[in-house]
């Protein structure tokens, strides 16, 4: 190569160097700066102030992204969780969600050295119930903070205000209250929040007016808050509000407004709280609504059809509202509808056909509602369908068997209909997902083949109940994984086989073989092996011998009518769950236990019809929450236990037909819930007198002391006292009855026991095997009490029934009676009560039965509608009672219709004359 050619080739590269140089500097000014030492250290300080375990997360995707934080693996931007920014090293983003981190976390946490932090997660971990660090404020260029699910408690720190970067804060599922600076500071101080979730967080507060002021908020989630109020009706309409729910707070009320522009909600839920009024025509506005949920409301009026025009519905819940009766034939263009709930809503006419364009439903919630007409064979074109509710519905016919084609159903409920006809149990048997069915309650004929071997998913519900069933079905041998089995209103005989006791001993909560013929156990454990039973229902059976001691789990359990003998055993008084037992209508005998006490949950205490004798003992602890205790009809003696003062919450003490010796128990005004009281036929004595108070017995309404000794006058100052006798209820026909506060897991179940009573309505001893919420009666017939008929007893205007019979009264009947518009029965009679009967009595419109028979009554009886329905019998035994519905042959000697003078014989013979043409 020539010198010349050398030398050109030095000066260009020579020339070119300051070229290379600037590219060299710019490409390194690209190389990502490494962490700071300081945020490494301070990263692995939290991490190792936290313990490593993976039941502190739930996620299924949960790891410890912490675990290979260490200094030898080099610069901390790159470990997992860490972000940087880009220029400075500085780290801006720690995602440390469903990390398995278990600890407390405190204000000298190293995690606030980083104060670039920009996003802070934490969520989907256990902090210990640990507060929210007071340090929070030292990282004041947040904008996202996710604590969700991360096991903080106590109270929001207010120094969370002065994060006034937020955009997304999201405090959900935690422990925590929300008092000072409460909602209104949430608004005032962070006002470029996008993103609010306080899911759970006790807030306990109204939502202030204020948040309608946030205009850039998007997603708003209250959800069982403990809200109360009135909801602000602007926050619905924020211009870029996508998710609002706010169920679950059920004091929180509210309406939700027309919308008269498209606004861009794609969430909306108002479950669960006292929002009411009519759904918006213009809920068609709304058009990226997916999820409308309203269920558990008061909404009323008609559902809008409008809400067939959202075609980007993938759930809608109406269920529980009181609408007008309504059809679902406007729904048929939610070609997206995965989720349709529309159960107790006043549905009503057959399942529309234009339902089979729902092609991705797969809950179908059409349950507890007024549809009529064959099940429709098109759903099982339904295919996607997993649950399918018809039941408590009016539909008739056969089960089509083309059911067989829903091989996703995993629940089927159609119990409460007249569905009829013969159904081979393989049609569901073969539906190899299907783990819930109900068919109680229909006109079915179950015809269940031994059993088979067919692989499937086990049976978790079966409701077999009136399906004709006179064995217990082979099948269920293999059965290890129920929970909530069925069998009553069968016609299933002999005793209970000894591989029942066996039936998914692991699993099972609820059994229930009542109505049957079942007559003895073959070969019982002396305690079930039911691990987890909380519900056994044996009653209305012909079973005999000793009383069978349920598994500790117990809540309730059911025994009536049957033919158990002996003593209650002292080992019911372990099962310290039991909230209803129903032992009444058997043998039992012996002295009540005073162990019974012991049962500090127990709601419902029924042991009426049995041979129980001598003192009910003092077993009535101090916090009790007994709210019915039923000892009719046994052989118990001495007096009332004052201890059941401890009863706070008693609503129905039913105590008749015993041998009781005691004066009136005044003493009882002072339990405040207490609303039916029965005393019938016992030794019950003395003068009942006067209240001490004005407040004894505030709720009583039903009273029954008929057929024992009291005497003296009639008790008017307690009438006066009892001012729930004195209110005309016209709302919905509604039943007394206790709930006991436990539910099985994922199930829904009701324990709901409706209160029952006896009582003499229209001269008949009737059973009321539920008592009607506004029931008002007052029963003191067959005493000795004496004197007039207070006029008082005229303001007791939601009376429906008064029996004063066989009594010693005197005086006329009190014309304030005619105030008891209500009143459907009086029975006065076998006293010697004397007057006119009033006139104004004809106006009560409700009256069937009336009795003054046997007193002293005079005049015409006074003539009515209702009155001259009644038998002669109600007027018996008057002497001086004339008119209909007596006899046409009555003598009507009204003094101020004729004049004292002679007469003459051809007077004598005309009035002779017309007596007897009468």
């Amino acid at each position: 190569m020539s010198s010349s050619l050398i030398l050109f080739m030095v000066m260009r590269f020579l020339a070119l160097l300051p070229l290379f140089y600037l590219i060299f500097a710019s490409s390194f000014s690209f190389v990502q700066p490494l962490c700071h030492d300081d945020e490494s250290f301070a990263l692995l300080q939290f991490k190792v102030s936290f313990i490593i375990s993976q039941s502190a997360s739930h996620a299924p995707s949960a790891y410890p992204k912490v675990s290979l934080w260490r200094l030898e693996n080099g610069d901390c931007c790159t470990w997992d969780g860490v972000r940087c920014n880009g220029n400075t090293g500085y780290v801006i983003s720690l995602d440390l969600s469903s990390s398995c981190l278990y600890g407390s976390i405190d204000s000298n946490t190293s995690l606030f050295r980083l104060l670039h932090l920009q996003r802070l997660n934490l969520a989907d971990n256990h902090f210990n119930h640990s507060q929210i660090p007071l340090g929070l404020w030292q990282l004041s260029k947040l904008t996202y903070l996710n604590l969700s699910e991360s096991a903080f408690s106590g109270q929001i720190p207010p120094a969370l205000l002065q994060l006034s970067e937020l955009v997304s804060l999201d405090l959900s599922s935690n422990p925590l209250s929300l008092q000072s600076p409460g909602l209104r500071g949430f608004a005032e101080k962070l006002t470029k929040l996008e993103h609010l979730h306080l899911v759970g967080v006790n807030i306990s507060s109204t939502v202030p007016n204020s948040f309608a002021n946030l205009t850039s908020l998007t997603s708003l989630l209250l959800e069982d808050c403990g809200l109360h109020g009135e909801f602000p009706s602007g926050i619905f309409q924020l211009s870029n509000l996508r998710l609002l729910d706010l169920g679950s707070n059920p004091d929180l009320s509210g309406r939700i407004p027309e919308f008269n522009r498209s606004f861009p909600l794609e969430y909306l839920s108002v479950k669960s709280t006292s929002f009411s009024g009519e759904l918006p025509n213009s809920i068609d506005n709304l058009k990226s609504l997916s999820t409308f949920d309203v269920g558990f409301c008061h909404f009323s009026g008609s559902v809008p059809p409008s809400l067939g025009n959202l075609t980007e519905l993938i759930e809608l819940r109406l269920k529980f509202n009181n609408f007008k009766p309504w059809t679902l034939s406007w729904l048929n263009k939610q070609t997206k509808l995965i989720i349709l709930d529309v159960a107790k809503t006043n549905l009503y006419g057959n399942i529309p056909f234009s339902l089979v364009n729902l092609t991705q439903v797969r809950f179908l919630q059409l349950w507890s509602n007024k549809l009529t007409g064959p099940f429709p064979s098109w759903l099982a074109n339904l295919t996607h369908l997993t649950d399918l509710a018809l039941g408590a519905n009016e539909l008739h016919g056969p089960i089509p068997t083309s059911i067989s084609n829903l091989v996703n159903l995993q629940s089927l409920t159609l119990h409460s209909n007249h569905l009829s006809g013969t159904v081979e149990f393989d049609l569901f048997y073969n539906l190899k997902n299907l783990t819930d069915l109900e068919l109680s309650v229909n006109n079915l004929s179950l015809l269940v083949r031994p059993n088979t071997t067919t692989s499937r998913e086990k049976f978790k519900v079966l409701g077999l109940s009136f399906c004709g069933l006179s064995d217990f079905p082979d099948f269920l041998r293999n059965e290890d994984e129920l929970e909530y089995l069925v069998l009553s209103q069968n016609k299933i005989h002999g005793q209970i086989p000894k591989w029942m006791w066996s039936l998914s001993k692991d699993t099972l909560q609820c059994l229930e073989m009542s109505n049957n013929f079942l007559t003895g156990f073959e070969q019982a454990p002396d305690f079930p092996p039911w691990t987890n039973l909380r519900v056994l229902d044996l009653s209305r059976n012909e079973l005999q011998g000793s009383l069978p001691v349920p598994p500790p789990s117990i809540y309730v359990y059911y025994i009536a009518n049957n033919m158990f003998s002996g003593e209650i055993s002292p080992m019911i008084c372990n099962l310290s769950h039991l909230s209803i037992l129903e032992m009444s209508y058997n043998n039992l005998s012996g002295f009540l236990p005073g162990c019974l006490g012991n049962l500090n949950d127990l709601l419902i205490l029924s042991l009426q019809g049995n041979n129980f004798h001598g003192s009910i003992p003092q077993m009535f602890m101090r916090g009790s929450k007994l709210r019915m205790i039923n000892l009719n009809q046994n052989h118990l003696q001495g007096p009332l236990p004052r201890s059941l003062l401890n009863c706070t919450k008693l609503e129905v003490l039913d105590l008749g037909k015993n041998y009781i010796n005691d004066t009136f128990p005044s003493w009882l005004g002072l339990l405040p819930e207490l609303r039916v009281l029965i005393l019938r036929s016992n030794g019950f004595h003395g003068v009942i007198g006067e209240p001490l108070s004005n407040f004894e017995f505030p709720k009583l309404q039903i009273i029954d002391f008929s057929n024992n000794s009291f005497k003296g006058k009639l008790p008017s100052k307690y009438f006066q006292n009892w001012q729930a006798m004195r209110i005309i209820d016209v709302g919905r026909l509604k039943y007394m009855h206790a709930i006991p506060g436990f539910q099985i897991p994922g199930r829904i179940w009701s324990a709901r026991y409706d209160y029952q009573m006896s009582l003499t309505n229209k001269g008949i001893e009737t059973k009321y095997w539920k008592i009607q919420d506004f029931l008002v009666a007052i029963d003191l017939s067959s005493n000795r009490f004496e004197g007039e008929i207070p006029e008082v007893v005229g303001n007791l205007k939601g009376l429906h029934m008064l029996n004063l019979s066989n009594n010693v009264l005197m005086g006329s009947i009190p014309s304030s009676l005619a105030n008891l518009t209500n009143l459907e029965s009086l029975d006065l009679s076998q006293n010697k009560l004397s007057g006119e009967i009033p006139p104004q009595l004809a106006d009560l419109t409700f009256l069937a039965s009336l009795n003054v028979s046997h007193n002293r009554l005079t005049g015409r009886i006074p003539q009515g509608k209702q009155i001259v329905t009644f038998e002669n019998s109600s007027f018996d035994e008057n002497a001086g009672l004339c008119g209909s519905p007596l006899s046409k042959n009555a003598v009507l000697l009204e003094t101020h219709h004729f004049h004292l003078q002679p007469l003459t014989r051809s007077k004598a013979q005309s009035l002779q004359l017309s007596l007897v043409g009468k």
